[in-house]
């Protein structure tokens, strides 16, 4: 029994040190994209500092646009940090790219995730979650295809009506083929996955215009793949948001989005995913940010960045 509890005690103190170690990286476009990736850090999740001077740290060079909006960066089951993210407004493909830390890339190339699809218009927000489970990752995003669904034809921003789609892959070379991933008859968009104990979170944005909601909700599944839930009512408030992305800060759950009519960023945080409490006002960002992802990094590996970017 003493023996157990001595295990109890230093594993405890393990994971106290690991997360006393941790920095918080969130990667961000600004403008259109067109200058690529930009990264800022925390260590406490409320005040976020840019990393390189305010320049980007990755040039675009796929896609016939050449932009990269809404990067989304996770770290794989083999060690590496894996991003995709938008290249254009109107086409059919998704961008890649993988480092081993967050300075240098692998060659970009353009996933075309949605080309047998002859009507579809965009693939906007890819997003990777990594299922430990199945050993696959899950890459996803929004597509309008015109005429597929009656619900919310007539209620978004001009011929959009968006649903969210995905393919699975263990390597980021073979893919599975496009299948719909979430379609609870509404126009959705900038879905964020992230896996909760035995179950996954899904945070998007109903995108309906009219009536207008343009807020963040939640839907629930005990897979990755499919079976989420009808979302929850709104987790934000009385403004437009969109580009949820999720940071797990001890039992408390942050929230982080872009209120892009306001020009300027927001968040929520719960310890029960349920009631939510506005901390925007708590928030520091950088000038410009717009849409983006948090990932976790070590206090070495930011050493690592912080000399590699040239800080």
């Amino acid at each position: 029994m003493k023996k157990v509890f001595l295990f109890v005690l230093l594993l405890g103190l393990l994971n106290s040190v690991m997360a006393q170690d941790a920095v918080y990286i969130f990667s961000f476009f600004k403008d259109n994209g067109q200058d690529g990736l930009h990264l800022a850090y925390s260590r406490d999740g409320y005040t976020w500092k840019e990393l390189n001077n305010g320049r980007s740290l990755l040039t675009p060079a796929t896609g016939d646009d050449k932009l990269m909006r809404d990067p989304c960066i996770i770290r794989g089951a083999d060690g590496l940090f894996h991003m995709v993210w938008t290249v254009s407004w109107k086409e059919k493909g998704i961008g890649y790219a993988s480092s081993a830390d967050l300075v240098h890339w692998s060659p970009q190339k353009s996933i075309p995730v949605m080309a047998h699809e002859t009507g579809a218009l965009n693939c906007w927000a890819p997003e990777i979650t990594y299922d430990a489970a199945h050993k696959t990752y899950m890459i996803y995003w929004a597509t309008t295809i015109p005429g597929r669904f009656a619900a919310g034809e007539s209620s978004g921003d001009g011929k959009y009506n968006h649903r969210i789609y995905y393919v699975t892959t263990r390597d980021f070379v073979q893919f599975t083929p496009a299948k719909l991933l979430y379609d609870q008859g509404f126009n959705v968009i900038d879905a964020s996955i992230v896996p909760d104990r035995r179950r996954f979170i899904m945070f998007l944005k109903d995108e309906t215009r009219t009536p207008p909601q343009k807020n963040i909700r939640i839907a629930t599944s005990k897979k990755l793949t499919g079976g989420y839930s009808k979302p929850s009512a709104p987790i934000t408030g009385n403004y437009w948001a969109e580009g949820p992305t999720a940071l797990k800060l001890g039992n408390k759950w942050i929230v982080y989005f872009d209120r892009y009519m306001q020009h300027r960023y927001g968040a929520v945080e719960s310890t029960d995913l349920e009631n939510w409490v506005d901390v925007s006002d708590k928030l520091s960002m950088p000038a410009g940010i717009r849409h983006g992802t948090v990932v976790t990094i070590t206090g070495k590996e930011f050493e690592h960045l912080l000399h590699e970017s040239g800080e």
